[in-house]
């Protein structure tokens, strides 16, 4: 009797080329429901419908097709275990050698910006995951498949194993397709949760918390060349950084991905005016607004032209002429923007090493951050929150000018994203000094404004915490800087207040501060 091969697939990518190799090389048998059995018969395939097999038509719009007893019985009867074959043959159940399944396109659905929650539902497959959860079961007696791309390794094993793949080969297709169920389902958790209208528990504190992805590339090394590293996809659907386009450059490492995903963070603060980020090692070392993006990057690069050297840039306006002209000037690892003009890529080329990364979507990031700690996962939600200076508390005498607002919010925004303790100093909507993950906040005003110099007087200092003395206020005085922002919350904070309208300074309170470990 010829082997059979069920197949009910939604993507039918090498489908049909499969399908023929099965039945002309090596005598399977086909059955297959709705779209793909009309797929294969308009390819002149012989194939049985499910419906036929079954005797039971497709029912409630197409929502009930594979569920049957002829079908699951014939992919998890044990071919080695009497009682079963008995059955088997007693209810005129075939035994199943192949399941080829992959799932309705949920993900993709979903990614629709108008997409409708009943469109959503009828997009969530039943029978799919069934039948490869109950293949993957009973690996040791079929293979499953749930990816295109096994297909041709597939056909290898029949021809390498006397038509029988070998059980290493079964298990690792039946681990794929748990993992496939398992990602589909845990996307379809998390879209329902995010269409309820209210919650009791978010994501961040519910009982249980799986965090899984699917390997997209083995990365060079980690951190250092001793460290091993891959890169994983979340979600059935690239999105982020697995969705950019490389224009051009070398391999992407794992510090490349560390660093551009802190350039990102950084560059989604600006929307309006055209941005520049400069980072090294996660940090800012410059950053800066102007009116174009050639002036914004040529700002940003000369606040720390020393830390820029090697360095990411990123670019909130897509990447003209001059600003290509300018990014080739310079040693640089990374550079990413939403866009770059045709003009503009043939100028980077001439850097063919110089990694350009476009990613239109900037502003989409995680919800969460995930630490793993020995023992556990720390989940958290991500620091998105917008600050907004109206409501914030002017607690000195002396009032700020409307310019000195937008430098405020300006410097706290760069702040936000530098690792604490952390100190900004600015002008001109330009970083002139950045101290970053220092031990004491004093140690990192006095950093920032070492850098700044004479730059500082007439500037603005932002601190991602309170000033738990008020020694940090006189030493910015000192240095000539004009206002100060910082969260507030100390039992002091009446002393840095005290100190500020001493020394004339505008002292803003944001209430809510930004800590980054």
């Amino acid at each position: 009797m010829a082997r059979l091969a069920l197949l009910s697939v939604s993507d039918k990518t090498g489908l049909v080329e499969f399908a023929r190799q099965l039945v002309t090389e090596f005598d399977f048998a086909l059955m297959s429901s709705g779209g793909t059995a009309k797929a294969l018969q308009e390819a002149d395939l012989p194939v049985t419908k499910v419906s036929d097999y079954t005797e039971f038509p497709e029912i409630l719009g197409g929502r009930v097709k594979t569920l049957h007893p002829r079908i699951h019985g014939g992919i998890l009867g044990r071919r080695d275990v009497a009682e079963d074959v008995e059955q088997m043959v007693a209810h005129q159940i075939l035994p199943i050698d192949l399941v080829v399944v992959n799932l309705y396109p949920f993900a993709e659905t979903i990614a629709k910006p108008d997409v409708t929650l009943s469109e959503a539902i009828e997009n969530i497959d039943i029978g799919g995951p069934a039948m490869l959860r109950a293949s993957a079961k009973n690996y040791a007696h079929l293979t499953v498949l749930c990816n295109p791309s096994q297909y041709e390794t597939y056909l290898e094993q029949l021809r390498q194993h006397e038509h029988h793949p070998s059980i290493e080969f079964r298990q690792s297709c039946a681990i794929e397709a748990f993992s496939h169920t398992g990602d589909y389902d845990r996307a379809i958790a998390s879209y329902l949760s995010q269409t309820q209208e209210t919650s009791s528990t978010s994501s961040s504190t519910q009982e249980d918390f799986v965090l899984s992805g699917k390997q997209l590339q083995s990365l060079r090394y980690g951190e250092n060349p001793h460290q091993s590293a891959t890169w994983y996809q979340t979600g059935t659907t690239p999105t982020g950084w697995t969705a950019a386009t490389k224009v051009q450059g070398k391999e992407l490492s794992y510090n490349n991905l560390v660093d551009l995903e802190a350039a990102r963070r950084i560059i989604t603060e600006f929307t309006d005016l055209p941005a520049a980020a400069v980072l090294k090692h996660t940090n800012p070392c410059g950053v800066a607004l102007a009116g174009t993006l050639f002036e914004a990057y040529e700002k940003a690069l000369h606040a720390d032209p020393v830390s820029a050297f090697g360095g990411i840039v990123a670019l909130n306006h897509p990447i003209d002429m001059s600003t290509a002209g300018a990014l080739t000037q310079t040693f640089l690892e990374c550079v990413v923007a939403p866009e770059c003009e045709p003009d503009a890529k043939e100028i980077l080329a001439k850097k063919s090493k110089l990694r350009v990364l476009l990613l239109p979507d900037l502003q989409q990031g995680p919800k969460h951050t995930v630490k793993v700690i020995a023992g556990g996962l720390l989940v958290q939600a991500s620091d998105d929150a917008v600050d907004n200076p109206d409501d914030w508390q002017i607690v000195t005498e002396k009032q700020p000018t409307t310019d000195q607002l937008e430098e405020l919010l300006f410097a706290w925004k760069v702040c936000k994203h530098v690792k604490s303790n952390a100190i900004v100093v600015t002008r001109d909507r330009t970083t002139l000094g950045i101290g970053a993950g220092q031990m004491n906040r004093v140690g990192a005003v006095k950093i920032a404004l070492e850098q700044a110099g004479e730059k500082a007087k007439g500037g603005i200092l932002a601190s991602d915490g309170f000033f738990p003395f008020d020694d940090s206020v006189r030493t910015a005085a000192a240095a000539g800087i004009s206002a100060i922002v910082q969260p507030g919350g100390s039992l002091r904070d009446q002393d840095s207040i005290q100190a500020a309208n001493e020394l004339g300074l505008v002292m803003v309170l944001t209430g809510r501060r930004h800590f980054l470990h």
